[in-house]
C-alpha cells in the first residue's frame, strides 16, 4: 500500500471508531486494519476515546476562557527580573544541568506511573459459537459488552463481494434489534464491528442475512 493510501486510512480511524463511515469505506478500513499492525496499534488508542464520547454532555461545555488583559505585562516583568538570575546561572550550569537531568528522570517515572494508573483497561471480549448456512462462508465472532449496548466483532471470508449483509441481534423474547450492515469483500479476510443498543445481558443471539433476507451466519449464546 502506498504512503498516501496508508495516510488516508489513518485519517479515517476516528470516523471508523465512531461508526460514521458508509459501508464500503468501513469495509476498506477494516481490511486495512487487518493487515497493518501500525494502524491497529493507533486504533487501540482511538477506540477507547470513542467509547467515552457518548458520555460527554454538550450542554456543560462553555466558551474557552480568555487570558487576563494584564498577562502580557506580567510576562515582560518576569523576563526583566530573570535576566540577572540568568547571568548567575551560567556560572553554576553544571549543578543546574545535573538537577535538570534528575527532574527529567523523575518526570519520566511519574509519566509511566500515571499511564499505568489511568490507561484504559483492555476491552473485554467474549467468544461465541457461529454457524454458517452458506458453504462458501466461514465466520467467527466475539462480543464486546458496552454500557450503551453490545458490539459484534465479526471475522470471516466468503461474503460475496459488493453484496450488502445485515446483522440483527435478538433478545430473550425473540424481538429483533438492528446491529448494522456491511459490504462483502469476497475471498479476502474481513473484520467488521457491528453495534446494537441491545444490552449484553438481554442478548441471546444474532443473525447475518443476505440481500434476500436469508440467514448466512447465526449464533446463539
Amino acid at each position: 500500500m502506498s504512503g498516501d493510501s496508508h495516510g488516508g486510512m489513518r485519517d479515517l480511524l476516528g470516523a471508523y471508531a465512531l461508526d460514521m463511515l458508509e459501508p464500503g469505506r468501513r469495509a476498506a478500513v477494516s481490511a486495512h486494519l487487518d493487515g497493518c499492525a501500525a494502524c491497529r496499534a493507533e486504533f487501540g488508542f482511538v477506540a477507547p476515546a470513542a467509547e467515552l464520547l457518548p458520555l460527554a454532555d454538550p450542554d456543560r461545555a462553555s466558551a474557552l476562557p480568555e487570558p487576563p488583559p494584564e498577562l502580557g505585562e506580567r510576562i515582560l516583568a518576569g523576563v526583566r527580573a530573570e535576566r540577572p538570575a540568568r547571568a548567575r546561572a551560567w556560572r553554576i550550569r553544571g549543578p543546574v544541568a545535573a538537577c535538570a537531568a534528575a527532574l527529567l528522570v523523575g518526570f519520566g517515572a511519574g509519566a509511566a506511573a500515571w499511564h499505568a494508573a489511568f490507561a484504559p483497561a483492555p476491552v473485554p471480549l467474549e467468544g461465541v459459537a457461529t454457524t454458517a448456512h452458506d458453504d462458501g462462508i466461514s465466520a467467527e465472532a466475539e462480543l464486546v459488552p458496552h454500557t450503551w449496548g453490545v458490539e459484534i466483532r465479526l471475522t470471516g471470508t466468503g461474503f460475496r463481494e459488493g453484496r450488502t449483509y445485515r446483522a440483527t441481534l435478538f433478545d430473550g423474547s425473540g424481538t429483533a434489534h438492528p446491529a448494522g450492515e456491511f459490504v462483502g469483500v469476497g475471498g479476502d479476510r474481513m473484520v467488521c464491528n457491528l453495534n446494537s443498543a441491545l444490552l449484553r445481558q438481554d442478548a441471546v443471539g444474532f443473525e447475518i442475512t443476505d440481500e434476500s433476507g436469508e440467514p448466512v451466519v447465526s449464533s446463539s449464546f
